[in-house]
């Protein structure tokens, strides 16, 4: 068989077609930023949006728990009708919230609560876009790359919900930039995932696989230094009062609730928004479920690409769990960057800007009842180990003393 190479000037017209498309792509993407906050500040009256909801949304928990702490008031948070009462109180009738988060989310947020709540709101929206940016810069400071992750869609929907996708997008890079590297590092920044553990549950198992104990380590002490410090600050039941009173709120809303089916990109919440039932709903997850751990163990098992074998945890982290938002896709635009490249055939392209638009996309797909998102993750999911089972590069030996 004949074997055709591209010659350098073919290979340099390939590179340089791939930036065009990139810088295209990325122009659309600021426009489309530009034009979705700007439309929906112009159609706002705050601290109102046009719908009714404060501008920012979600940011209201996150300002009303900043606020409690600062008062020594944190059983106003975890009692759901009380809750209600304040918010009311606060800022008059509005749609119903819970306060959701593990309790070791206010150590961060507390600084909010001195400000009015529209200013608390930019200033986390701004702080978070910097923390985003900031930490995929750690990686690669071409303008290029920081351009296409500055505009990924999954910004406006953060933006739009006042959610924290910025900082763990920020978090979950830097996991990725210093385990090697700063193993403990990366395990204290690991272990301030605690705010949102479901969505690092198949963290440690990716780190025992690939020998990388110390990052496991680091990141189980932060994370019961920074429950410690919860419990000695905010009392020493915050925790059992937590499990208690909130977390059974969150397994109601995963039973019962239906007003944001759209938004999340999993197995079990788009067969509920089709219509099943709880206990269905959970036999169409399964399947999603043991995909993803079998890739993830299949890729771990082993010393690979690092940046495909990273991308494989971040994407199962995704597919594995039944309980995830368009929000935290926020890392997908960093992943976009990072795979650019690797990603050379138009149909890989094609995948990689349909992940890159899924969180504006699956809204869309909700809106006719079609079941895409988690098929599209699953199918990513699956390109990513098919790439890394054709590489050819041999990743290097990660520290594991």
């Amino acid at each position: 068989m004949e074997t055709i190479s591209l010659s350098p000037s073919a290979s340099k017209t390939a590179a340089s077609a791939k930036e065009d498309l990139q810088f295209k792509i990325t122009v659309a993407g600021g426009v489309f930023l530009l034009v979705f906050v700007a439309g929906y500040l112009l159609q706002s009256a705050p601290p109102h949006d046009k719908y009714g909801y404060l501008i920012g949304r979600d940011f209201v928990n996150t300002w009303m728990g900043a606020r409690a702490a600062l008062g020594g008031h944190i059983d106003q948070l975890f009692h759901l009708q009380v809750y209600m009462k304040h918010l009311v109180a606060t800022f008059g009738p509005m749609v119903p919230h819970n306060w959701s988060y593990p309790p070791s989310l206010l150590l961060f947020i507390w600084p909010l609560g001195f400000l009015p709540y529209i200013a608390a709101c930019a200033v986390w929206s701004v702080t978070g876009m910097a923390a985003y940016v900031g930490s995929a810069a750690t990686v690669d400071r071409s303008w290029r790359y920081l351009a296409f992750v500055a505009v990924t869609p999954a910004i406006g929907i953060n933006l739009f919900c006042g959610q924290n996708g910025f900082f763990t997008a920020a978090l979950l890079i830097l996991v990725f930039r210093f385990w090697d590297e700063r193993p403990i590092v990366a395990g204290l920044i690991l272990g301030a995932m605690l705010y949102k553990p479901h969505l690092v549950v198949l963290f440690p198992l990716a780190l025992a696989l690939s020998g990388r104990w110390r990052v496991i380590a680091a990141a189980g002490v932060s994370a019961l230094t920074l429950a410690g410090l919860t419990a000695l600050i905010f009392g020493h039941d915050i925790w059992s009062e937590y499990f208690r009173l909130v977390v059974p709120v969150q397994q109601a809303v995963m039973r019962y609730g239906t007003g944001f089916l759209t938004m999340m990109p999993t197995g079990f919440m788009q067969a509920r928004m089709l219509g099943a039932g709880y206990w269905l709903a959970w036999l169409v997850q399964i399947p999603f479920t043991l995909l993803a751990l079998a890739a993830l163990v299949w890729t771990f098992v082993k010393r690979r690409d690092p940046v495909l074998s990273y991308a494989v945890l971040i994407t199962a982290s995704f597919v594995v769990t039944p309980y995830a938002f368009d929000y935290d896709m926020v890392v997908f635009g960093w992943l976009a960057a990072m795979l650019w490249t690797r990603f050379g055939a138009v149909w890989d392209r094609r995948l990689l800007l349909a992940v890159w638009t899924l969180p504006v996309a699956m809204l869309f797909y909700g809106e006719w009842y079609l079941p895409l998102a988690a098929p599209l993750m699953a199918l990513f999911l699956l390109r990513l180990v098919s790439l890394l089972r054709g590489e050819s590069i041999v990743a290097p030996a990660a520290q594991t003393a």
